[in-house]
């Protein structure tokens, strides 16, 4: 690895914890006026609330970089990674000379939804309060799934402006390297690329390997994806979603699809010659994410048991929510993705247990890191949808309903709290997990970067 890169690793802070939007914005004008002429801070855009995104634009190299966080509100890890990268980009001439690139760096993108997650973000770190406190926006107002698509019979144009603010940027400076920070929530290190690189493979593997983070070993985010090497994976298209619907739906695909399309997917189609990377990485560890040992059923077994837990689950929240959905104001974006797609959920249940029966992937025997994933990681992922439905209720309550929606709402509330609460009882009990500390999350994701950004320095 090339010096420069194990310095820059080698000097990350220890951060305790994550940064609240008001603090990255201080942060950022301040090190625009402890580095004039160096760096330069504009706004980009507003978010939907008008908060101005601040972009930082460091270095004058011969090509451009995009780099911004928090694509996803929960994902804060990015924005760390971006404090950190920003001040070092300032401070080290011979980095940026190294790094031949004009850098633009956003900490967040969506800064409405960052400042819904705010609560958890100065700790404790641990499930319950990571899960309590959590915020995610519905597909279509997700800034990342949100750029203009049309495939087929279906057509998406109707971008938020913080998805506009990212179109223009891309636009702009048509960047060689792009890079949207997200993160996970529980598993292990896995990468997509928009183009197969097989010589940073391995150099990705020592990465996360030299931090003590497993590889996610367990199931890929979607069934329909073929992995470049192991972990790695090719950037999920939308045209990809589509073409899944089509073929194992019985309602038409058009009707199942609500979201635009990615960043990445954006860029490839203006023709920008841009390369994208995401790394993933998750905040809690468990050592059977990495396991290889088999287990006496199949991963088919495994797969549908755990769609069955998910999909059972979603009816128990979906029954507490139409009994306050007439409350529901449109400003509600907690009730927004807890509702997000119940018109045909039952079919993309029906969807998913139809492919997995059918792939003869899943004829062979399930590993234990395929176990895990598919029948323990519910016990984390059901509790984001009890805290949305919670949250859904405060959100209401806070605005002095009648007393006959209050009830409604506080019954609704409380029976919500109290099956995160068995829920999440039951979590921390079987999930031995580790906190995985921000440094190793960072150094890993930034090293990651930095080999893709050197690569394609020397190899265009």
């Amino acid at each position: 690895m090339a010096d420069f890169i194990q310095k820059l690793i080698d000097n990350i802070p220890d951060y305790q914890q994550f940064l609240t939007v008001d603090e990255m914005d201080e942060n950022s004008k301040r090190l625009a006026a402890e580095f004039p002429g160096i760096v330069e801070i504009f706004e980009a855009g507003k978010s939907r609330k008008g908060h101005p995104i601040y972009c930082l634009k460091i270095g004058q190299g011969s090509r451009n970089a995009l780099m911004f966080g928090c694509p996803h509100p929960n994902e804060p890890m990015g924005a760390m990674l971006l404090e950190y990268f920003s001040r070092a980009l300032a401070e080290n001439e011979d980095l940026r000379k190294e790094l031949d690139y004009t850098w633009y760096l956003i900490k967040s993108i969506d800064l409405d939804g960052t400042q819904l997650n705010e609560g958890w973000f100065k700790g404790p770190i641990t499930l319950t309060n990571f899960t309590r406190h959590y915020f995610r926006p519905a597909g279509y107002e997700q800034v990342e799934w949100n750029f203009p698509f049309h495939y087929k019979n279906y057509t998406y144009d109707t971008p938020i402006p913080e998805t506009v603010c990212l179109m223009n940027l891309i636009d702009k400076i048509q960047p060689q390297f792009m890079y949207s920070l997200h993160n996970a929530g529980f598993g292990g290190t896995y990468w997509y690329l928009t183009r197969e690189i097989p010589e940073l493979w391995d150099k990705f593997y020592a990465a996360t390997a030299k931090q003590n983070i497993p590889l996610h070993l367990g199931e890929p985010e979607v069934n329909y994806i073929t992995p470049f090497s192991q972990a790695i994976y090719p950037m999920i298209s939308s045209k990809d979603t589509y073409d899944y619907n089509e073929k194992y739906g019985t309602v038409a695909p058009e009707k199942l699809m609500s979201t635009g399309t990615s960043s990445a997917d954006y860029a490839s189609q203006q023709d920008y010659d841009t390369t994208t990377l995401v790394t993933e990485l998750p905040y809690f560890y468990e050592p059977r994410i990495q396991s290889d040992k088999l287990m006496d059923f199949s991963r088919r077994e495994a797969a549908l048991k755990g769609r069955e837990i998910l999909h059972e689950n979603r009816k128990a929240v979906k029954a507490r929510y139409d009994q306050i959905a007439d409350l529901i104001s449109g400003d509600n974006s907690f009730a927004k993705m807890v509702s997000n797609g119940y018109e045909h959920f039952e079919e993309d249940y029906r969807q998913e247990c139809d492919f997995i029966r059918q792939d003869p992937n899943y004829d062979d025997p399930c590993k234990e890191s395929e176990a895990f994933d598919n029948l323990e990681i519910p016990k984390y992922r059901v509790l984001l949808q009890w805290t949305l439905l919670i949250r859904a209720c405060e959100h209401e309550l806070a605005k002095n309903p009648s007393p006959e929606a209050a009830e409604r709402l506080q019954r609704i509330h409380d029976e919500g709290e109290k099956e995160f609460a068995k829920r999440a009882e039951i979590a921390e009990k079987e999930l031995h997990y580790q906190v995985i500390p921000i440094r190793k999350l960072i150094a890993v994701q930034l090293e990651s970067g930095m080999l893709v950004a050197d690569y394609l320095q020397k190899h265009r």
